[in-house]
């Protein structure tokens, strides 16, 4: 039996499978939180006792890795975290080759979950898919003639990063308006927030923020992207009205990248996706107004959830083991 072990560096999360080539059903699985102070160092002990307490006695044939920041797929060398210190110009690849000697693959989340799709997901039986992740950040990952295709330095799939509204507000990365800016968990949450007490009465009726204010116990702070999704759900204005803006952000992406790059299939996974029926509805009519009547393309849910990148983790992993 030939196993391989998936593992999962996320934002916030820390994830380790243990599967047989061929099969569909994880071995054995571990996942646990990153701690809110964590760091590389943090992070790396986490996941090498959550490795040990999978493999127990048997050795895997490969090892692959997904991890929620740049990664020089070349060298399985990590660039940067956006969301926990200390791994710059980390070469997990060879740390992790070092201690289990075995071959190892490392990708970004985006890269390895779209392949994960492509492979065991709603990408199957499609030569060329664009996945996009809308979670903490909005990343995205190519699969052009049934291969990863990362651009020349790594950092094709950027769809976070285009600007849709030149003067909308300002994203971590400097510009204004991008599509993360508008349309990822935390800054929905946070464009919440800002109306909620800039306009405390705003239009003052009791569906316009109360069922958002009644979630968190009128502590703003609690606010996530999630419990957005869900007061939109159940009718709350501002909710949707945010929801809307969101969706919006990201259907124009999706029409832009369309246009650029024709693919046959967007697939969206992340937090954000879970946004219900209207999310979906506008996100797909603004995309389809925004692309050319000529381009065709679908957009679907992932099918893998949260596994994704572990599942990508296990295509990468393949990947490196000879005559496989």
């Amino acid at each position: 039996m030939t196993l391989i072990l998936a593992l999962d560096f996320g934002g916030t999360k820390l994830a380790a499978a243990l599967v047989s080539i061929g099969s569909r059903k994880w071995l054995r699985y571990e996942r646990r939180l990153s701690p809110a102070n964590a760091d590389a160092s943090t992070d790396l002990e986490i996941m090498r006792s959550l490795i040990y307490s999978l493999l127990q006695d048997t050795k895997p044939a490969a090892i692959g890795v997904s991890f929620g920041g740049p990664v020089d797929a070349s060298t399985g060398t990590v660039r940067l975290s956006h969301h926990v210190a200390g791994w710059e110009n980390i070469p997990l690849k060879r740390l992790l080759e070092e201690e289990f000697g075995i071959p190892v693959g490392v990708d970004n989340d985006a890269n390895v979950a779209a392949l994960g799709e492509h492979r065991f997901g709603a990408g199957q039986g499609y030569d060329s898919l664009f996945y996009i992740t809308v979670s903490t950040g909005v990343g995205g990952g190519w699969i052009l003639n049934g291969k990863p295709w990362r651009g020349a330095g790594g950092m094709a799939g950027e769809i976070g990063h285009i600007v849709v509204d030149p003067a909308g507000p300002v994203c971590l990365c400097g510009k204004r308006g991008c599509v993360e800016r508008l349309a990822s968990g935390p800054y929905m949450a946070q464009n919440a927030r800002e109306i909620l007490e800039n306009e405390p009465q705003r239009r003052g009726g009791l569906r316009d923020g109360e069922i958002l204010r009644g979630l968190v116990g009128d502590n703003l702070t609690l606010l996530t992207g999630q419990l957005v999704s869900e007061a939109a759900a159940v009718g709350d204005d501002l909710a949707k009205e945010v929801l809307h803006n969101a969706a919006w952000a990201l259907g124009v992406g999706i029409g832009n990248v369309a246009n650029l790059m024709n693919p046959q299939r967007f697939v969206l996974g992340g937090g954000v996706t879970k946004a219900g029926e209207d999310f979906w509805r506008v996100v797909r009519q603004v995309a389809r107004e925004t692309a050319l009547p000529e381009v065709d393309f679908e957009i679907v849910p992932a099918v893998l959830g949260d596994d994704a990148p572990l599942w990508g983790g296990v295509a990468i992993a393949s990947m490196t083991i000879p005559n496989l």
